[in-house]
């Protein structure tokens, strides 16, 4: 409802395509339409923007639809249910036919007469405090709440490496202390015992892979070894 900022309705467009929503329905624009603000702040979400429709008044953008969400942090005096995002969500795709969310302009939010169009009223729970949400923040909230009831693309998943078998982890042990104890780690020698259990207990319970002991044998070799110096490479 009558956006500010063609730079708001980019981001706006972006975040409704990050969660699959791709229809985009302006209400009097206050700088008309197309923005070139728009575009930039987008961020490719090109589809979203070259298919958005424009209307003069809510009632004509929404007369398509069989359940309206006002998003809006104040009841403004009107009585209605008050949802929030996931309750939204959740209706949305529990209804039969077009459901639509509307967004007020970024200055004062939606209006009365706005509200009293909707069927329900959609509140993010939010800090009393600092109960600030520009447009984009908005829309994303509620285009996230709305995709858990599709069918969106998971991010894709890196296999682990297996653990390593239990004779690596003790090879990697015996040359930890092997080293350690050439250092004079291990003071006072009483309590020598103990620390090799910690030690034992610290290493067991990494569940690394073969290739991540193999790293640490490479590292505790490394650290003992003289450094090398420009002198060395001199002579070498």
């Amino acid at each position: 409802m009558r956006p500010q900022l063609g730079e708001n309705i980019g981001k706006a467009a972006r975040a409704m395509l990050n969660f699959g929503l791709t229809e985009l329905r302006l209400v009097a624009p206050r700088d008309g339409w197309p923005n070139p603000d728009a575009g930039p702040a987008a961020s490719g979400a090109d589809v979203v923007l070259a298919e958005a429709a424009v209307f003069d008044t809510l009632a004509e953008a929404v007369a398509d639809c069989t359940h309206i969400y006002a998003t809006t942090v104040r009841k403004r005096g009107v009585t209605k249910p008050v949802l929030t995002p996931e309750a939204a969500a959740k209706a949305v795709h529990a209804t039969a036919g077009r459901s639509a969310y509307v967004f007020g302009p970024e200055r004062s939010g939606l209006e009365t007469d706005d509200v009293a169009l909707a069927h329900s009223i959609v509140t993010v729970p939010i800090n009393p405090e600092f109960g600030s949400l520009n447009l984009a923040q908005a829309v994303i909230l509620l285009a996230y709440e709305w995709s858990k009831g599709v069918a969106l693309a998971s991010p894709p998943e890196v296999p682990l490496d297996p653990p390593a078998d239990h004779a690596e982890f003790e090879q990697l042990i015996e040359h930890l202390n092997r080293d350690l104890d050439a250092a004079g780690y291990f003071f006072p020698p009483e309590r020598t015992e103990a620390t090799l259990r910690t030690i034992r207990t610290a290493i067991t319970k990494t569940g690394w892979s073969y290739n991540d002991i193999r790293m640490m044998h490479g590292i505790i070799t490394m650290l003992g070894r003289k450094p090398r110096t420009a002198r060395d490479s001199d002579e070498s």
